[in-house]
């Protein structure tokens, strides 16, 4: 063996981008939606807030939705480092000018701020980097790299009822504000995404050469090209369904569970284990990507999520609970790796960036929808029943339009010649 073929000592810098991009998310994540319930209690007490006034905060990730198509174009023209930069900064100052508020309208000021913040800070670095450094095991490292969102679903909202029970709920904001900070310092300094970079550092470690080189990792459709395609319409169709999961039904479950019954620390520990049965879920469901269609296991994730919520609802006491927060909690912790690694099986990552903003766009469908069908249905009935059962709906829709979307053909790289898609040999993705 050859000394530029040995295997370096020294760690692969793909490992300190995805650890860097698995914080970026998973603290995003953890902080504004797993933790948003942790706050409702205090803010309904302080302000006199009604569920559907708090929870219209959650609507304002539309703004996500509708800046996600121009943060995606930025970062496919001058890169995710500096757009990661400054979304993060977004969602800091978000949090840190919380403790100020007075009034509704400052909620839902402060509030889009942190989404603002959202499309450049989760999903597009997320798929972007783990697409470039990792394009010959990109399943199972998304899998892990996306387990950051349970990471901070088990971290953060401790941290915030931590602080809220011993300081206030004003100091878990500010707490959160600087966390945000540091890590956009971080990532300005790690982030790296140029082809020459991956080549040199795979080079420089010992790891196999890819076939077409950096710029291979780079194929794929253009959004113009993926939009002619039935495939776009029914992979848009069926994340989006899927979606509805995070503002209509996540954010609600620690107040659904202690509504049936779960003393507050129960209540905050069942969304934590749901948290924490995702990242074993995102490894498994990344890793089986590698073998069978990322469409159809994100259809298998849909699925689970129906019949644990289903069941969550169904009479049968704690029981029938717990064994609706378990199947919930398989399906639920996979997705969040399945929608970008079904964009990116799908479509590829020539335009990613562009490609995933639009995906995101459809999302204010079930930001908007979500939040706004939970909170009327509570403030009518009582309960979140009603408004999960139809979310069971929409999950079935999503989970038939998965199911019949096909592989377009696209593709290479400009001056590359054009192809369809090939997967990785589980062989070649031993090589890493």
């Amino acid at each position: 063996m050859t000394g530029s073929s040995r295997p370096s000592r020294r760690l692969y810098r793909g490992y300190y981008v995805a650890v860097v991009v698995f914080l970026s998310t998973g603290l995003s994540i953890g902080m504004a939606q797993y933790s948003f319930g942790e706050f409702a209690g205090p803010l309904q007490e302080k302000f006199g807030w009604s569920q559907t006034q708090l929870n219209l905060s959650l609507t304002f990730a539309f703004i996500s939705g509708i800046l996600a198509p121009f943060v995606g174009r930025l970062s496919d023209r001058f890169g995710t480092r500096p757009v990661m930069f400054v979304s993060l900064l977004f969602i800091a100052t978000g949090f840190a000018l919380r403790p100020l508020i007075s009034e509704l309208w400052h909620w839902y000021l402060f509030s889009s701020l942190v989404y603002a913040g959202f499309p450049g800070a989760t999903v597009l670095p997320s798929g972007k980097m783990v697409g470039i450094w990792f394009p010959d095991k990109r399943g199972t490292v998304m899998g892990a790299v996306t387990a950051g969102n349970n990471f901070g679903g088990v971290t953060m909202p401790p941290l915030a009822a931590g602080i809220i029970a011993f300081a206030s709920w004003q100091l878990a904001y500010v707490s959160f504000a600087i966390i945000m900070v540091a890590l956009a310092l971080v990532a300005l300094v790690v982030i790296r995404e140029s082809a020459e970079d991956v080549d040199a550092e795979r080079a420089r470690t010992g790891r196999r050469a890819l076939p077409a080189g950096g710029r291979g990792a780079m194929a794929g459709m253009s959004l113009r090209q993926a939009s002619r395609t039935s495939s776009f319409w029914l992979v848009l169709v069926g994340l989006t369904a899927a979606t509805f999961t995070y503002q209509g039904v996540l954010t609600q479950l620690r107040q659904h569970f202690g509504e049936n019954g779960f003393e507050p620390a129960l209540a905050t520990s069942a969304v934590t284990i749901i948290a924490a049965m995702g990242i074993g879920s995102k490894l498994a469901f990344g890793r089986a990507t590698e073998r069978f269609s990322a469409r159809k296991m994100a259809a298998v994730s849909v699925a689970f999520q129906a019949v644990g919520v289903g069941l969550m609802i169904t009479p049968g006491g704690a029981p029938v609970m717990w064994a609706g927060i378990i199947i919930f909690g398989i399906g639920f912790g996979g997705l969040g790796a399945l929608i970008v690694l079904v964009v990116q099986e799908t479509f590829g990552l020539r335009e990613f960036g562009s490609l995933m903003g639009v995906f995101q766009m459809a999302t204010i469908i079930s930001i908007a929808g979500g939040p706004w069908l939970a909170g009327a249905v509570h403030d009518r009935n009582g309960s979140f029943d009603a408004a999960f059962g139809a979310i069971i709906g929409i999950f079935i829709l999503g989970f038939v339009a998965l199911v019949i979307a096909r592989q377009p053909e696209w593709g290479a790289p400009p001056g590359e010649k054009k192809s369809a898609p090939v997967p990785v040999k589980p062989e070649a993705a031993a090589a890493d």
